[in-house]
């Protein structure tokens, strides 16, 4: 063994992780590098769902060891999602990691299908993940997810979330008729999705995405406050009226200390499925320079597919409908993206140092 303990470390400390950009150093603790006969035996543990990036994260360990003098080392590569600091006193739910707000300024810009193809492909990563409904008025995660039954209690006052495709969710929509109206105010309303939060058996996730309502009116304003979220993202499409609503929804959680994880620009674009000719038709571009003036990452573009609305309508979401479609993999990227800024920001201190309330950066 021709190298010291510190210049593995030094090693990788110099080698990055090619998705979240961060040295591999950070994702190995001193308790993971052992010494043997053999040679070094490497941990690295991510903070993000890594099944696709196991094999790449590992090879640019091997070959940061090899160049630093250790060539037998052993690498292997992990991952641990932890639970993540939340917005001003709030703790996070015991069962539930990390809660992820989805929201728009305005409805009809696919929040929802976002939501849960983002969800889909979280799990498909390697992911505990679960969808709360939060739009009372106009649920539609039962319809996409194809969920029909309503949840289920065990115990009279707790209910168990339902299951599709590999995730969780729980909605008003399974507990009310299809055709039946929500006609409530605003205080109604939010103790209606506080409950659906707090007393679902939420099965141990690493992350719940929340389908917010549009707009900033009560309902969503009241929820930024009191569901404790490790952050946000916008959801727009790229004309101007949209935009215009969507900055108000990014300013909203700047006003109650939420995290800005990123603005995804959904349907970008209309492909031809005779031609293949590309049109913008909403406009192009305003999503990205939305999140550029903000300051917030960019997460991607979406298109505007007839796959998307078919596989959605029909109970089966793009991302588990069709996997490997290139729909499909531009969900994945967007998921990949999202996963890795939610693994950077403050961890919650609160179990191992009651009292101590770390506020988001």
């Amino acid at each position: 063994m021709s190298i010291t303990i510190e210049q593995v470390r030094a090693a990788l400390r110099a080698a990055q992780d090619p998705f979240s950009q961060l040295p591999l150093a950070v994702s190995v603790k001193d308790r993971d590098i052992q010494a043997g006969p053999g040679g070094f035996a490497v941990r690295i543990e991510l903070g993000y769902p890594a099944a696709y990036a196991q094999a790449d994260v590992a090879e640019i360990a091997r070959r940061a060891l090899a160049a630093a003098g250790a060539p037998e080392a052993r690498v292997t590569v992990e991952w641990k999602i932890g639970a993540h600091a939340v917005q001003g006193t709030l703790k996070p739910l015991t069962a539930v990691r990390n809660i992820i707000a989805v929201a728009s300024g305005k409805g009809g810009v696919g929040k929802s299908t976002t939501a849960v193809n983002l969800a889909l492909a979280l799990a498909a990563d390697g992911a505990r993940v679960g969808v709360l409904d939060a739009d009372v008025y106009g649920p539609s995660v039962p319809l996409m997810l194809g969920l029909n039954d309503k949840p289920v209690s065990k115990d009279n006052k707790t209910m168990e979330p339902l299951q599709a495709h590999g995730i969780e969710a729980n909605s008003i929509g399974l507990l009310v008729g299809p055709d039946s109206p929500m006609i409530w105010r605003g205080p109604m309303a939010t103790q209606a999705l506080e409950q659906l939060l707090r007393q679902t058996n939420w099965g141990d996730l690493d992350y719940l995405l929340v389908d917010m309502p549009p707009g900033t009116g009560d309902i969503a304003l009241t929820l930024a406050q009191k569901v404790p979220v490790v952050g946000a993202i916008i959801v727009t499409t790229p004309q101007d009226i949209a935009l215009l609503d969507a900055r108000k929804g990014l300013k909203m959680f700047e006003k109650v200390e939420v995290p800005v994880l990123g603005v995804v620009e959904n349907m970008a674009m209309h492909i031809c499925t005779q031609c293949g000719h590309v049109e913008h038709i909403f406009g192009e571009g305003g999503g990205q320079r939305m999140a550029a003036q903000f300051g917030v990452p960019w997460l991607g573009s979406l298109p505007l597919a007839l796959s998307i609305r078919e596989q959605a309508d029909s109970g089966t979401p793009v991302v588990a409908a069709q996997p490997e479609g290139e729909a499909a993999g531009l969900y994945r990227g967007i998921a990949r993206k999202l996963a890795t800024l939610v693994a950077a920001l403050p961890r919650d201190m609160a179990g191992k140092l009651p009292g101590v309330v770390v506020k988001p950066a």
